[in-house]
């Protein structure tokens, strides 16, 4: 019975058994995921089929081809099982493509089997190349569709509105990093009234080219919203920034976008606001410091004025502050020291009063630190030792003394190491050397002495950019068989007393920047120079130096990526050497090269600038220089035996900005076509054999400011102009020295605009800032307009001319008539020499107006009656000069006449009065004034003449006499790693947001 009954018991269980997992079974059937539709499975296979597998399509480390493992048949086949690919658990439909960086490469358009698959949801299709496409219009097929992402996928043209607005359901929208995709005119309006559930909307580096609509600050859902780079202007309404949802807002460089702070509330949600590039005027608001759940900021190159609030404080959840590039001022914020959650930090350029960095120290999770040009002085401060995670650090372009301390290598993670233009003294410590992290090191333009061993430099791996140039150090040659030497990108051993080219470069293959200017090389240049780095040098520099030729010279130099190219000052003889066709830049000025200008330099037609000036070329001027001229900025050949006509230069896209022919021996006329040189600033033709007449169609040139023609022989009369608008921005004239005839141009004088009165408060130089860029390095070189000419007597070589220098030389020709009471209208003029003429009549009294007048020389004509006692006024007059005319009566006593010696007046028998000795009235002779007795010698008179400039406030005398003919390319050099450092942190900075 008991066998039975336990018989029957396990039965019952195997039922129950059985049935419980018939019912696991059939609950598990039945929430299986169902199999890919066989049409869905086929779209995307024709899609995978469409494209090339290309793994430079996608730039992301990570990149992988995701449909490369997509099959047809077998195990894997179910697409839903696909990598990137999204299905709907309960009907099996594909609602989900993720194919970002998927290495794609191929064009796409409507007909695509994509737009197929219409239970789309989520479609990301980023960081591919789909080789320039348009958004196809099939996009609008796909209505289901929340998220769309074709960011950084090489698409360009029209985005098409109307297909995106089909797309009713768009929460997130990002087609950012297409910078050939454009958005029409109120596409961005329509957008916005239209699409209103946006959560995302990034549009960063698309082409919108219009103002923000209000109607963005409608989108009460809007978390996040990026319009980088989009060509926005006017307005941006300040209501967006009061969004009750938004955390995220880009609007970087977009520079004429007017930004407009709201009051700021404790409950604001921002968490990131990038406004740096943008147009702001004024101070930065108190209420920012309100924004409590903000982790990131930048407001950069805004120019922000004023003090930066203390309130900023208070945002303690900041880990990401840049506040570069202002106008700051005050004290260096010392409640920076409440931030101590900053990981990166840039105060760089800013007008912050003279100080310390006392407050740093508590900031100890910084790995990013830019502190350079803000003031900053006394030493480095030691409580940067406490910022081990540091991996960048910008000290430069301060007022920092004393020695580098040797407690840097405490900072292990450093791999940026920026100390250059300071006041730093003693020897680099060799502790600084083992830092082995370090990739770039930047000491140069300091006060630095001692001796660098070069194999000092073994450790250092990673180190591809060394910079020691402008200090007081020396270099010793590498000689240790055992060490090796980092691979170099970029070394500046500029004036480090080097005499000879050093050995190791011939094992650096990896040069894209060498400077080796300012130094004590001397010889040729070493035939295996040309061997170095020959496939990745792009910028050589070996200015100042004794060179004195080349060994074995190619015809054009092998460099092949070349841009920049630096001769200049040494000793150079031969035939003029070419650079590679990619050249940018070639100057090799002040040498002693001769024969011909090879017409192979005509192949460089990306040049910008081409100085071959004080050298002895000779022959003509190729004709094919036309070539250049819509690449060419500065063309300067002055000074070398160039003769014959000059070129037809310009064409319509003429980029030209100065033209330098002095000083040579070229003939004919002026050649019309350099009146398609709408870009130019200064043409310079002086001490040449030029047979023409006044060449008054230059007058259209809309920027010409500096018009130099002296010692040729143009003549004829100069005439009237045809418009009020001739020469509207001429400032300097020098016509000398000629056979120009007739009266003097009374109405351009009337009409020289430019030459009126202009604010002197900030000196500056009239330059070309030219912009280089290599591909890991760029900056800017101001090239300084020069010239020569006559002042006090004496001719000159300015080589730099001031902004406030306005000056008219009309001397030695053959003008006839009185001087024009419009002599008076140009009133900033600083130099007028109207002297070596055929002038009748008074000197005028509307010479009184020009009030800034420094130098006036009326000498060698036919001036009658008394000088204007009105000319006493001119209390800046330095030199002053009317001898030899036939002038009458007193001298003018007082003020600067007292000054004048007596050859100021000399060959006017009528003159009397001091400082001559013939008293007016009496036939007795006057004494000698003291001024007379100290204008004896010229060195005593030019330094009084530059007392009274500054002393008056004037710079003339000071920072336009004769300047060293190297300094501008020593000064270059020097300046060459600031802008480096500027560049690369903008770039690294650019990619967010």
């Amino acid at each position: 019975m008991g066998s039975i009954l336990y018989l029957f018991i396990l039965m019952r269980f195997l039922a129950l058994l059985s049935s419980f997992h018939l019912i696991v079974t059939n609950s598990s059937s039945s929430v299986q995921q169902p199999l890919c539709h066989d049409n869905e499975s086929s779209a995307l296979l024709q899609f995978k089929q469409s494209f090339l597998i290309d793994e430079y399509a996608s730039e992301d480390s990570y990149a992988y081809p995701k449909v490369a493992t997509w099959k047809s048949h077998g195990e894997g086949s179910d697409c839903c099982s696909w990598d990137g690919v999204e299905c709907d658990r309960e009907t099996g439909h594909v609602i989900g493509l993720h194919l970002a960086s998927s290495c794609l490469y191929g064009s796409i358009n409507s007909s695509s089997t994509l737009f197929s698959l219409v239970h789309l949801r989520r479609l990301d299709l980023s960081d591919n190349d789909f080789n320039y496409s348009e958004i196809p219009h099939g996009v609008s097929q796909l209505s289901r569709l929340r998220s769309l992402n074709l960011s950084d996928s090489q698409f360009s043209g029209q985005i098409p509105s109307e297909v995106l607005l089909a797309l009713s359901k768009l929460v997130f929208l990002d087609l950012s990093g297409n910078p050939m995709l454009q958005l029409q005119k109120h596409g961005l309006r329509n957008l916005v009234q239209n699409l209103t559930l946006f959560k995302k909307l990034h549009l960063s580096q698309v082409n919108i080219s219009s103002t923000i609509p209000h109607a963005l600050a409608n989108l009460s859902s809007l978390t996040s919203l990026r319009l980088r780079e989009c060509g926005l202007h006017g307005e941006f309404p300040k209501k967006i920034l009061q969004l009750p949802s938004l955390q995220f807002l880009s609007l970087r460089y977009n520079p004429n976008l007017n930004i407009y702070f709201p009051e700021f509330q404790e409950t604001s949600p921002l968490k990131v606001l990038y406004l740096a590039g943008t147009s702001y005027s004024g101070e930065l608001p108190a209420s920012m410091g309100k924004l409590s759940s903000l982790s990131e900021l930048d407001i950069s190159s805004c120019n922000f004025t004023g003090l930066v609030p203390s309130s900023l404080g208070h945002l303690t959840q900041l880990s990401y502050l840049d506040l570069s590039y202002n106008f700051f001022s005050g004290p260096i914020p010392s409640f920076l020291a409440n931030l101590t959650t900053l990981t990166y930090l840039s105060l760089t350029s800013n007008n912050f009063s003279a100080g310390t960095l006392a407050w740093l120290g508590e900031q100890t999770k910084l790995t990013i630190l830019y502190l350079d040009q803000i003031n900053l002085n006394g030493e480095i401060p030691s409580s940067l030792v406490n910022m081990s995670e540091l991996t960048i650090l910008n000290l430069s372009k301060n007022q920092l003394i004393g020695q580098i301390p040797s407690w840097l290598m405490n900072l292990t993670q450093l791999t940026e190491l920026y100390l250059q233009e300071n006041k730093l003294e003693g020897p680099i410590p060799s502790s600084l050397f083992e830092l082995v992290n370090l990739q770039y090191l930047y000491l140069h333009s300091n006060y630095l002495t001692g001796t660098v061993e070069l194999h000092m430099l073994s450790n250092l791996k990673n180190l591809t950019d060394l910079q020691l140039s402008y200090n007081r150090i020396s270099l010793l040659s590498y000689t240790s068989t055992n060490a090796t030497l980092p691979k170099f990108k970029l070394l500046g051993l500029a004036s480090c007393n080097l005499t000879e080219f050093p050995d190791f470069l011939q094992n650096q293959q990896e040069l894209e920047v060498l400077i080796l200017s300012t130094n004590k090389i001397h010889g040729p240049i070493p035939k295996w120079m040309w061997n170095i780095s020959k496939e990745t040098l792009e910028a050589l520099f070996l200015s100042n130096n004794f060179l004195s030729g080349f060994s074995q010279v190619p015809d054009v130099l092998p460099w092949s990526r070349m841009s920049i190219l630096e001769l200049s000052s040494n000793m150079l003889q031969g035939s003029l050497p070419v650079p590679p066709s990619s050249t940018v830049e070639y100057s090799v000025s002040r040498n002693r090269l001769a024969g011909e200008i090879p017409s192979l330099i005509c192949n460089l037609t990306s040049l910008s600038l081409l100085d071959l000036s004080g050298n002895n070329l000779s022959g003509s001027i190729p004709q094919c220089f036309t070539k250049l001229s819509s690449s060419l900025s500065i063309l300067n050949l002055r000074r070398n035996n160039l003769n014959g006509p000059i070129p037809q230069t310009c064409t319509n896209t003429s980029n030209l900005r100065m033209i330098d022919l002095s000083e040579n021996q070229l003939q004919g006329q002026i050649p019309k076509s350099l009146a398609s040189c709408m870009m130019l600033e200064e043409l310079v033709l002086g001490n040449n054999l030029i047979n023409d007449i006044f060449p008054f169609w230059l007058g259209s040139l809309p920027r010409l400011q500096v018009l130099i023609l002296r010692f040729n022989r143009f003549h004829g009369a100069i005439g009237s102009p045809k418009t009020n608008f001739e020469f509207s921005k001429l400032r300097i004239i020098d016509l000398s020295y000629n056979g120009f005839t007739g009266n003097l141009p009374s109405e351009y004088l009337k009409n020289w605009d430019a030459m009126r009165i202009v604010d002197a408060e900030n000196l500056t130089y009239i330059q070309v800032d030219e912009e280089f860029e290599v591909p890991q390095y760029s900056w800017e070189e101001p090239y300084p307009f020069s010239t020569t000419m006559t002042n006090k007597g004496m001719t000159r070589e300015y080589e730099l001319i001031p902004d406030i220098l306005i000056a008219i030389d009309l001397s030695s020709n053959r003008f006839h008539g009185e001087i024009p009471e419009s002599i008076g209208n140009p009133n900033g003029l600083r130099w007028l020499n109207l002297s070596n003429n055929a002038l009748i009549g008074a000197i005028p009294t509307s010479l009184a107006n020009l009030t800034l007048l420094e130098a006036l020389d009326l000498s060698q004509n036919k001036l009658s009656r008394e000088i204007p006692q009105q000319l006493v006024q001119l209390t800046f007059l330095a030199f002053f000069n009317v001898s030899h005319n036939h002038l009458t009566g007193p001298i003018p006593q007082g003020k600067q006449f007292a000054t004048f010696s007596r050859a100021s007046f000399d060959g006017n028998p009528g003159l009397c009065g001091s400082p001559l000795s013939r008293a007016c009235g009496s036939s007795e002779q006057s004494p000698p004034t003291p001024s007379s007795s100290k204008q004896g010698s010229t060195s005593e008179f030019d330094w009084k003449f530059v007392l009274m400039g500054c002393g008056s406030g004037l710079v003339i005398g000071v920072s336009i006499g004769y300047c060293l003919t190297s300094w501008k390319h020593e000064w270059f050099v020097k300046t060459f790693g600031k802008q480096h450092t500027k560049w690369t942190r903008k770039e690294r900075r650019g990619h967010r947001g």
